[in-house]
């Protein structure tokens, strides 16, 4: 092992323990009891995401967990009322593309704290994240409901280095499969499919995981076309890499080229710069018919698309962004200097000025690529890859809706991504996704108007998960606590900071 890479695992390990916290003591523990008797938000503007219609002077009554009314409704006597006036209350967020940070005492509650109150957990690096999410799901841990994917399947070479993150790397049909009947023993939600599976071990995934009564969500792999994934059953395709070169008037050419890529085991590197390449091509040679065609297949299979324009932000414009100032405080100063070196190995090594170029101008070709998604009806979904660089988890998510407003989408639209969508996605319509009587009260209580401008979005006053009320003074002090935990001294284990595009270790 190189010195380079040494130093990149020492200051991963370092990162990821000091990003742990230690056993530093939460003092939101109030918020995991169950409230005893009826809760009332009054005087509020309730927002149909589905609609847009807002709903003023409305009060959102919640038993236990459950809505139990929405309207101009009476406050029964010896309710908890929390007056709300001036205030929009919307459905509890998801950020469906996470890779948590930290232990319990950073990524859950920075999740909550920012109105997230699903996730979906793309790739599980060890057991650590079923505990969190069975411990939530209990009520033992405070945290949003976590939906958890098996260890990322790849092919052989994977592009991923072993001594970085665990992978489950598979050559054939028998070891698919072993793999997925693998991740269902370990206790995984779903398979967590990667870009560089051959046909043959794919199809034995997507056949197994139907056996095993789990589905698969992921990267288009390289070998297959976004149609073929989609008609194979893949639930969701993450990134935009992948879609953008199904859509090529030179479709055989770039397929062609795809096709040729080489990469030895842990070249992530140089897979990313083979594929940008590639991409630069099926850019600058877009076909509004093929895009017609197989945004068809997509809406007609109900294929959701993770756009993740947080990650493709920084990874297009790596020369020219950074992590937010403010939010310097939530991470370990290690963790961010683990940020720095991903950035600079895996993303920034070895380009030319011509690739550098490139690679701004395909951030503004994905914003229209995007658009265009939207505008053939293709489900969208929401979600950042938390974990890649420079992304902060919670705070992420607004990133990602005003990235999307910023692709043409509606502030409506992108709430129905972060909300609606992902209910639908999930199979829990019947519960989560929209402020009415009998849905689990997931609720995120705003100072302004999200449907004027999605910034208003970070504007949180309150946050409400599984009828537990986090009022703005406990959201404060979790911040607070987060604060402090990244500063404490380290645990024994911990996940550290990584992503589905920019994932530097678990």
């Amino acid at each position: 092992m190189n010195s380079s890479r040494r130093q990149f695992l020492a200051r991963t390990a370092a990162g990821a323990a000091v990003l742990a916290g230690g056993t530093f003591a939460t003092t939101t523990a109030s918020a995991l009891v169950k409230p005893t008797k009826i809760t009332a938000l009054t005087n509020v503007t309730v927002i149909d995401v589905a609609t847009g219609r807002r709903h003023r002077n409305q009060t959102v009554l919640i038993s236990g967990e459950r809505i139990i009314g929405v309207g101009r409704i009476p406050v029964p006597r010896g309710a908890a009322e929390f007056d709300l006036t001036g205030k929009y209350v919307i459905p509890g967020l998801a950020d469906m593309h996470v890779h948590s940070l930290g232990d319990e005492h950073v990524s859950p509650p920075l999740y909550l704290a920012n109105g997230l109150t699903t996730v979906r957990e793309m790739a599980a690096p060890d057991p650590t994240v079923y505990d969190w999410r069975d411990r939530i799901e209990a009520g033992t841990l405070l945290g949003p409901r976590m939906v958890v994917a098996s260890p990322i399947i790849d092919g052989d070479p994977t592009l991923w280095d072993p001594n970085l993150l665990h992978v489950l790397v598979v050559s054939d049909a028998a070891e698919a499969r072993a793999a997925v009947r693998q991740s269902k023993a370990g206790g995984a939600d779903f398979i967590k499919v990667y870009s560089r599976l051959n046909k043959e071990s794919y199809a034995a995934i997507i056949d197994e995981a139907r056996k095993q009564s789990l589905t698969v969500h992921g990267h288009g792999p390289d070998e297959l076309t976004s149609q073929e994934v989609s008609n194979a059953g893949q639930r969701s395709i993450e990134h935009i890499h992948s879609l953008g070169l199904n859509v090529s008037t030179r479709e055989a050419e770039v397929r062609r080229m795809v096709r040729a890529i080489t990469v030895q085991t842990g070249d992530y590197n140089s897979w990313f710069r083979q594929m940008h390449a590639i991409e630069w091509i099926a850019a600058n040679t877009y076909s509004p018919a093929r895009a017609a065609d197989v945004f068809g297949t997509l809406r007609r299979n109900r294929t959701r698309v993770t756009p993740t324009l947080t990650m493709h932000n920084v990874l297009d414009q790596i020369d020219y962004t950074q992590l937010d100032p403010s939010l310097k405080k939530y991470l370990s100063e290690d963790s961010i200097g683990t940020y720095d070196y991903v950035v600079q190995t895996m993303y920034g090594a070895n380009r030319t000025a011509e690739e550098i170029s490139h690679q701004k101008q395909m951030w503004a070709w994905r914003q229209r690529f995007v658009r265009e998604l939207f505008d053939h009806d293709v489900p969208i979904m929401a979600g950042t890859d938390t974990g890649a660089p420079y992304s902060v988890p919670g705070f992420a998510l607004h990133d990602e809706l005003e990235h999307l407003v910023g692709a043409g989408a509606t502030p409506r639209q992108a709430l129905y991504a972060a909300t609606v969508e992902p209910a639908k996605f999930l199979g829990l319509s019947a519960d989560l996704g929209s402020v009415e009587a009998r849905k689990i009260a997931d609720l995120v209580v705003l100072d302004a108007d999200p449907l004027i401008d999605i910034r208003n979005s970070r504007k949180i006053h309150t946050v409400v998960t599984r009828g537990r009320v986090i009022s703005p003074a406990q959201r404060r002090r979790m911040l607070a606590d987060v604060e402090a935990a990244v500063k404490a001294p380290p645990a024994a284990t911990a996940l550290a900071a990584g992503g589905c595009c920019g994932r530097s270790n678990h």
